[in-house]
C-alpha cells in the first residue's frame, strides 16, 4: 500500500504542476531575469505548491503516526504560505525570516522537538539547557535557507533535496524510525514528480514556496532521528546535507573576507563557480547531484564506523571539500593555501630523491 502511495504522490506532482504553472502566471508569481540569474525569460515560480499539495495527498492517504506529526504539518503550512507570499509579492527579508521563525517555533516550542544534550565521543556530555530551543530553531532555519541558497539552477535544489531525503529515509529505516522514513519518501516522490518540469530546461521554478518548504522539512526530519544522541551521530545530518551547508558556510566566509554584508547577493555560489569553470548548465547540476550522493554514501559509512574510523572519515571529507573549494574559487580566486602547500611539498620530495 505504501509503495502505491509513493506512485500516487509522484503522478500527483506531474498532474498538479501544469495547473500551478497557470496559477502562477495568473497571480503574478513570476521570476524576471536580471544580472544575477541564469534564465533569460520570465518564468513561473510557484512550483513548490505542487510539491506541497502532492506531499499532503500522500500524508492523507498514508496517515503516518508520529509524536511531532501535527506540529510539523502546521509548521509546513506556515512556511509554504511565507514562500507563496514572497513568490507573489517579493516580501522583505525580515518578513520572510519572521515566517521561518514562526514555522520553526511551532515544531520546537509547541511540538517540543529540541536537542537537549549530546554525548561526547570519549566520555561526558554537553547539556544545552535553555539554549536547546534557540539552537534547534537555528538548525531548522539554517537548513531552510541553505536549500533556498542553492536554488540557482534548473532542478538543482529539487534534485539535491531528493537525494538528501532518500539518504535520510535510508538511515531512518536502518534505525527503525519508520515515521521519518515514510515522511521523507513521500516528500522525495512528490519532488521527483515536479523535477520532470523543473530539470533543465525548466518549464517552472519551485520558487521560495518549494525551496523554503523542502529546507524546512529536511531540517526537521534530519533532527528527528538524532536528538539526544552522541556527538558522532549528530554529525550524520550535517554530512547528509553537506552540499547546501558547505555552500552556505563558504558564502558567509566569502562575504567576511570580501568585507560584504552577510545578506549581500553574489554570483559566487557553488553552481556559479562550476559554470565559470566551463561546465554546462546540465553538467553543473549533475555534478552537484553526484556530490550530494557522495555525501549521502559518506554518511552511511560514517554511521557504521568506530569512533576513530569516523574521525578519519571526517578528516578525509574536510580535506576533499577544501581542495574543491580552492580549485573552483568558492571563496576567492587567489585563495589556495592547501593547493599551494601541496605544490611546495612536491619539489622537496624531488630534491630528496635526487
Amino acid at each position: 500500500m505504501f509503495y502505491l502511495t509513493l506512485v500516487i504522490c509522484f503522478f500527483a506532482a506531474i498532474l498538479l504542476t501544469p495547473l500551478v504553472k497557470k496559477l502562477a502566471f495568473k497571480i503574478g508569481a513570476t521570476d524576471k531575469p536580471n544580472h544575477r540569474k541564469v534564465h533569460v525569460k520570465i518564468m513561473p515560480r510557484l512550483g513548490g505548491l505542487a510539491i506541497f499539495l502532492s506531499f499532503l495527498i500522500g500524508v492523507l492517504i498514508n496517515n503516518p503516526d508520529g509524536e511531532y506529526h501535527l506540529p510539523i504539518l502546521i509548521g509546513g503550512i506556515i512556511i509554504v504560505l511565507t514562500g507563496m507570499l514572497d513568490d507573489v509579492k517579493e516580501i522583505s527579508p525580515k518578513l520572510k525570516l519572521a515566517g521561518q521563525v514562526a514555522a520553526a517555533a511551532v515544531v520546537v516550542i509547541w511540538g517540543n522537538l529540541n536537542v537537549d544534550f549530546i554525548n561526547l565521543p570519549f566520555g561526558g556530555k554537553i547539556e544545552f539547557g535553555f539554549l536547546s530551543i534557540p539552537l534547534t530553531m537555528i538548525w531548522i532555519i539554517g537548513i531552510t535557507n541553505a536549500i533556498n541558497l542553492i536554488d540557482g539552477l534548473d532542478g538543482l535544489a529539487g534534485g539535491v533535496s531528493t537525494i538528501a531525503l532518500l539518504t535520510i529515509a535510508g538511515m531512518s529505516i536502518i534505525q527503525g524510525n519508520m515515521y521519518v522514513s515514510v515522511m521523507a519518501l513521500i516528500l522525495a516522490a512528490s519532488t521527483a514528480g515536479f523535477l520532470l518540469y523543473n530539470f533543465h530546461p525548466a518549464k517552472i521554478f519551485m520558487g521560495d514556496t518549494g525551496a523554503l518548504f523542502l529546507g524546512f522539512m529536511i531540517g526537521v526530519l534530519s533532527l528527528l532521528g538524532y536528538k539526544n544522541v552522541t556527538f558522532i551521530s549528530l554529525i550524520i545530518p550535517v554530512i547528509i546535507l553537506g552540499v547546501p551547508i558547505s555552500d552556505t558556510f563558504f558564502a558567509i566566509i566569502r562575504r567576511l573576507v570580501n568585507k560584504q554584508p552577510l545578506s549581500a547577493p553574489d554570483k559566487s555560489h557553488l553552481h556559479h563557480c562550476l559554470l565559470r569553470t566551463g561546465f554546462s548548465h546540465r553538467q553543473t547540476v549533475l555534478l552537484i547531484y553526484a556530490m550530494s550522493t557522495v555525501f549521502g554514501l559518506v554518511a552511511f559509512i560514517f554511521s557504521q564506523a568506530t569512533v576513530w574510523g569516523s574521525m578519519i572519515v571526517i578528516l578525509t571529507l574536510l580535506i576533499a571539500i577544501e581542495i574543491i573549494v580552492e580549485k573552483i574559487g568558492l571563496i576567492r580566486e587567489d585563495y589556495k593555501p592547501l593547493l599551494n602547500f601541496m605544490k611546495g611539498i612536491k619539489p622537496i620530495n624531488m630534491k630528496n630523491n635526487n
